[in-house]
């Protein structure tokens, strides 16, 4: 199978949205590798943010390279990818399609009282609650020339990600090719 042939999920939108637990059951249930973005951020790009600073263009440029390249990277070994990540911004997503292999954006939605609910009440995390705003300001909606599609974050986690699977065409399982 050509790399060319491989499908990369890269579960979007703000933080607290509910990309992780997504991305779990799909890789789960579809048995791909699976990356937080947060793993590729560099470390002072974790301090920014954990001191209340929003990231700037500048910031995530390096960070969204290493996404891109960790997914060419498994194409090249033969499988597709699931991946968390915020990709707030059309050109962000841009950079993110580069990726050898078909690249589709599940953008995971939910009213903002219920995500800024879940930060106050996650632990653990260096993404502060404080920084929401700026996210639903830079976020910018899937456009026509995107693959993708929205998915609202509105029931269990399980029906989400059958959801998400019938909607990708791989409610029966993938062997993380384009169809």
């Amino acid at each position: 199978m050509d790399a060319s042939e491989h499908l990369h999920i890269v579960v979007m939108g703000v933080s607290g949205s509910g990309k992780t637990s997504l991305a779990a059951l799909l890789s789960e249930q579809l048995g791909w590798p699976y990356a937080e973005a947060d793993e590729f951020h560099p470390a002072e790009n974790i301090a920014k943010m954990s001191a209340g600073h929003a990231l700037t263009d500048e910031d995530r440029w390096p960070w969204l390279n290493e996404i891109r390249d960790w997914m060419t990277s498994n194409s090249e070994q033969g499988t597709g990818t699931i991946v968390t990540c915020s990709a707030l911004k059309h050109v962000y997503r841009n950079l993110l399609r580069e990726a050898q292999g078909r690249v589709v954006f599940v953008h995971v939605k939910a009213p903002a009282e219920v995500i800024k609910d879940r930060l106050n009440h996650r632990e653990g995390h260096f993404m502060p609650p404080s920084l929401l705003p700026s996210q639903f300001a830079t976020l910018e909606e899937l456009s026509t020339d995107e693959d993708g599609f929205n998915i609202d974050n509105n029931t269990t986690p399980a029906d989400l990600a059958h959801r998400t699977l019938v909607a990708l065409g791989l409610a029966n399982g993938g062997e993380g090719t384009t169809r």
